[in-house]
């Protein structure tokens, strides 16, 4: 795996007993790590034409946000619940540990634009599939997904039906 992986660290039981969580915080931190994590994510997508970048809250945002300049491209946010300001598409959604809620602009950007959806970590996939719905709900076409880490060992990849690529960074 790449330098900058030794730094991501395990937080037992965040955020609650039974989960062993995968901080990012520390490549984050570190300029030269941050800039490398970056690099790999943004590698597979040079040459992809996007429009935007869509990156889910919240670590999805600083990956994303990055991703997007790094690529010349803008910038979309997917939000919890009540955050953004204009009218929304939402989604309800599962994840490895209770259920949640996305939404996104409903006009955050013209039909057909091709748009790369970003997350910190693909466990089971709830939140990134979440992601992918409220992109095509809005008219948007999903050129592929990226994570900083997958979990392979919960075999989100598994159940992956869409057809956009789907890249990992590191995978544990």
């Amino acid at each position: 795996m790449p330098a900058w992986t030794d730094l991501i660290r395990d937080v037992p039981d965040f955020p609650k007993p039974g989960i062993l969580f995968k901080d990012i915080t520390p490549v984050l931190a570190d300029a030269g790590a941050f800039a490398d994590a970056v690099d790999a994510m943004a590698a597979p997508w040079r040459a992809a034409s996007l429009a935007a970048v869509v990156g889910v809250e919240a670590r999805g945002f600083i990956l994303g946000a990055a991703l997007a300049r790094e690529l010349g491209v803008g910038f979309v946010p997917v939000r919890k619940p009540g955050k953004l300001p204009a009218h929304t598409l939402s989604l309800d959604y599962g994840l490895e540990y209770g259920r949640d809620r996305l939404e996104i602009h409903a006009d955050a950007m013209p039909a057909g634009a091709r748009v790369l959806v970003v997350d910190d970590v693909l466990a089971t996939g709830g939140t990134l599939k979440a992601a992918v719905q409220l992109v095509e709900q809005q008219g948007g076409v999903v050129a592929g997904t990226a994570v900083l880490v997958e979990l392979g060992f919960l075999n989100a990849r598994a159940g992956w039906r869409h057809a956009a690529p789907l890249h990992a960074s590191a995978v544990y």
